[in-house]
């Protein structure tokens, strides 16, 4: 190349700085942002602005308002004015009943959190390994989850396992020479936790085993293809490779499952409401069920709200516990 070339090419030098100008980053080509103007911003305030206020009247309000009452002998009335500060909360946690609400959903989380646990990777890990088909499972998996919470209680309670010879609990007990069982009244053996586990398990498996799909699908194949090179069949990739890699997925899934079983209230207020006495003689209460007792049977508001801050200070508290342990939301997990 000759030098008439080489200075066709070259920047021309003026010994003077090249000037950057206003907003632009050095050594990169200014992108122009497009201005809202006036229109843009009232076509948003309008469009938003009917969902803050739901949100803020509906929801951020009435918590507020919910507090001051737990502050309040509000017996009969929503209205403030009776103050009596911490003694609704002193009074609810000396009560008995309460407190035998609180141990009773402890049982029930731990026992219905680590099955609905299992039983969701389970069914995750047989259709994952489906080559034909996967859509259909996975669709007639979750197609509970779509189930009314309500619907099902009564499903179970008037169809399933309404304690009569026609039931459908009963006629299968039936082909292998079983008595017919009232499975909602018997207490001894507690026969009506069948029917509350089997109720949620139908209910939440299909959504759990989709969000352990989504997890299974995002593990590369090339660790199974290298832990296979080195040996490992069977249950050494299960806990070699799927496992570990599903950690984030499974920390997930645990905190939502424990928070799920600390807010059970539809199937058990459903299942043992008798009618005209309600749920007073429900052979097991969660804390919701008490407090709607509370709040909506007696009347007294301020009670309630006080167990409602009471029941969220616990599912909060076990969160943070669970985090703590698991490392949820920690950087590099």
């Amino acid at each position: 190349m000759n030098s008439a070339t080489d200075t066709t090419l070259q920047p021309e030098h003026t010994g003077r700085p090249a000037v950057t100008p206003r907003g632009a980053r050095p050594g990169r080509p200014r992108a122009d942002r497009p201005r809202v103007g006036r229109g843009g911003w009232i076509a948003f305030v309008v469009l938003t602005a009917p969902m803050l206020i739901g949100l803020a009247v509906f929801k951020y309000v009435a918590i507020g308002w919910s507090f001051l009452l737990s502050l309040s002998d509000a017996r009969g009335t929503i209205a403030l004015g009776d103050w009596v500060g911490l003694e609704n909360y002193q009074t609810l946690l000396s009560d008995k009943a309460f407190r035998d609400s609180l141990v009773q959903i402890l049982l029930f989380t731990a026992f219905i959190v680590p099955l609905t646990f299992a039983t969701s990777l389970g069914l995750a890990l047989l259709v994952h390994k489906i080559r034909r088909g996967r859509a259909l499972f996975r669709t007639t998996f979750l197609i509970p989850a779509a189930v009314s919470y309500v619907a099902a209680s009564l499903l179970w309670k008037m169809s399933l396992f309404n304690g009569l010879p026609a039931g459908i609990a009963n006629t299968i007990g039936g082909w292998f020479d079983a008595e017919p069982v009232a499975w909602l009244q018997t207490t001894s053996p507690p026969l009506y936790w069948v029917v509350l586990v089997t109720l949620r398990l139908w209910l939440q498996v299909g959504f759990y085993m989709v969000l352990f799909l989504a997890g299974l699908q995002a593990i590369p194949k090339e660790l199974y293809e290298a832990a296979a090179l080195d040996g490992a069949t069977g249950r050494r990739l299960l806990t070699g490779v799927t496992l570990p890699m599903l950690r984030n997925t499974s920390v997930a899934v645990l905190m939502l499952l424990f928070i799920a079983a600390f807010q059970a209230f539809d199937e058990f207020y459903n299942l043992f409401n008798s009618g005209l006495s309600g749920t007073g003689t429900a052979p097991v209460k969660t804390p919701l069920v008490h407090l709607y007792d509370t709040a909506m049977g007696s009347q007294n508001y301020g009670l309630g709200s006080a167990g409602a801050f009471v029941l969220t200070a616990l599912i909060v508290g076990v969160t943070l516990i669970q985090g703590r342990f698991t490392g949820f939301g920690r950087s590099g997990e």
